[in-house]
Order: structure tokens, then sequence, then C-alpha cells
């Protein structure tokens, strides 16, 4: 393996997209400490690092692998967090509450352990409070609007949900411009959050194919997206979009969003008259929430497959 620099390679990849320091290092640090680091003078923390690498849309592996104690802690806190946010997602309405209790008690050790100068660690904990919610449950899409754009604008500063292509992100600002796309349908304004959504899947599409999470991201963005659609009756794109979402899931091995791309062409393959073809995707999409116990998708499915087909499951 070619062993270089991390300063010069930063900046001499910088300089291939044709970016100032400016561009490059803006709502990340300063542009005198970008300038240092470019120059091996100083030696940026992981949190920076990895945010300058996402940024230019290259994979941060191999580079961020030797932390310090406190940055493997917050890794580690972090990774554990979004396991519970997702075993929340999947629960039963009754188990949510003390899921939820489990996910604040450990953003209070982040926020201890990052302090209250890390901007990475401080997006991390509004977006993520502002999707779970309280100590009394979640949070009115108001509050957690104003919450997630207070995330996003932390490390971009600049932002505004009209000019998403002007700004390039990192994986976690993607995840909050996702967030604040998913508000905006809480809040009935559909047509906002499709527009939104589309102008992510376009902009990593162009500049995070690259990097390990770009599956993620995109099948992430797309089930949303797709969900929005449906409901807006916009069945064929709706479809489109999920079947593409299904075709990362099994390319990528990354089955996670796989059931809602189903479920989503289900029902929208219903209101398209496509009864066959909707009964066979809500059976696979059923047996896939019951692998992953997913317990609230399973009690959605078993609803819609009553309703419109007036069919249960098999067993």
């Amino acid at each position: 393996m070619e062993e270089m620099l991390i300063g010069p390679y930063i900046r001499q990849k910088r300089l291939d997209k044709g970016w100032t320091q400016e561009e490059l290092c803006d709502g990340i640090c300063s542009v005198p400490t970008l300038s240092r680091i470019e120059t091996c003078d100083r030696t940026p923390s992981s949190g920076v690092l990895k945010a300058l690498l996402e940024k230019l849309g290259l994979p941060t592996g191999p580079f961020v692998a030797l932390l310090g104690k406190d940055d493997l802690a917050i890794e580690k806190l972090k990774k554990d967090i979004r396991c519970d946010k997702l075993r929340l997602r999947r629960a039963a309405e009754p188990d949510k509450a003390g899921l939820r209790e489990q996910i604040l008690t450990k953003l209070k050790e982040l926020e201890e352990l990052g302090g209250e100068d890390n901007r990475f660690v401080r997006q991390f904990l509004l977006s993520t409070e502002a999707g779970i919610g309280g100590p009394e449950g979640p949070y009115p899409p108001e509050k957690r609007l104003e919450m997630l754009l207070e995330a996003i604008c932390l490390t971009v500063p600049r932002f505004t949900v009209q000019h998403i292509p002007d700004f390039q992100y990192s994986v976690q600002e993607v995840i909050v411009i996702n967030q604040i796309a998913r508000t905006y349908a809480m809040l009935g304004d559909r047509k906002r959050a499709i527009s939104i959504s589309k102008k992510l899947l376009t902009y990593i599409e162009k500049h995070n194919k690259n990097l390990d999470k770009y599956p993620r991201q995109f099948c992430l963005i797309a089930h949303n997206c797709a969900i929005d659609l449906g409901l807006e009756k916009r069945y064929k794109e709706a479809v489109a979009l999920a079947e593409k979402g299904q075709k990362v899931c099994v390319e990528e091995g990354d089955y996670q969003f796989l059931p809602g791309f189903l479920s989503t062409q289900a029902e929208c393959h219903f209101f398209l008259g496509n009864l066959e073809k909707s009964r066979h995707l809500y059976y696979e999409a059923y047996y896939l929430f019951e692998v992953f116990g997913d317990e609230a998708n399973i009690t959605i499915m078993q609803k819609e497959m009553k309703e419109h087909l007036g069919i249960e499951p098999l067993y």
C-alpha cells in the first residue's frame, strides 16, 4: 500500500476539485487550521479529518484507524446509540419508552465525553434527540425541525433547503438533511420533502459514490422519498425508486431497508391495479419484517394486507 502524508493528500484532492481552502473547510475548521493541516504543521482531530475526507468524497477507513482514547470512546458510544435507535424504530409501542430513556442516558454520557466545543458531537446529539424525542415521547414536528436546522447550521452555517446543491456535505450532514426532509413530510409538506430528498439523491450520486457508506445513504434517502411519492399518489415514480433501492440493497449486501422497499412497491402496485404483484410483494415484505423482528412494521403489514387484498400471513 502506498504511504503518504495526509495533509498534502487533502490539499491535492482539494485542488483536483478546484476548491479553495474556504470552500473545503467551511463549517469544519478555520482556514488557518486547514492550511496548517495541509502543510503538516498540525495533526487534525479524528472528527475534523473525517469531515474533510467525506466532503471530498473520499473513503475514511484507512485514515481514521488510529484514534485517541476519547475518540474511540466517542465512536463506540455513537455506534451503540445508532443500534439503539434502530431497535426503537422496530419496537412495539409498549417497549418504546424504555428504549428512548436508554438512548437519552447515553446521549448525556456522549455530551460529557465530547465537550461543548465539539461541533460534530453536538450535531449528533441534536439530530439524535430530534429524532427520538424526550422522556415524554416524540417532539412535535415544529420543535424537531427547529433542532435539526440548528444541528445542520453548526457545520454548514449558510445552509438553506433551497440551496442544497450549493454546499459539500459529510455523511452526518446528509443524515441530518434527510431528517429535515422527513420532518417536512410530518408537517404535511410532502412536496418539499420530496424536493429535498431528490436533491440529496442527486448530490450523493455525484459526490459520494466512493464512500463506504454510499449504499446506506442512498437507501435511507430513497426509502423515505419513495414513501412520500406513494403518499402523493405518484405511484409509478415510487415503484421505480423503490426498485432501484431494492437493487442496491441486494447488490451491496445491506438489507436494512429492503423490506421497506418491498412494502412500498406492494402498496403502490395495489393502487396501480397490479393485484397479483402486490400480493407477492406484501408476502415478501411481511416475512422479512418478521426476520428482522420489526414489530411496528409487522403490525402495519398485517393491517394493509387485510384491508387491501383480504389476505393474511400464511402462518
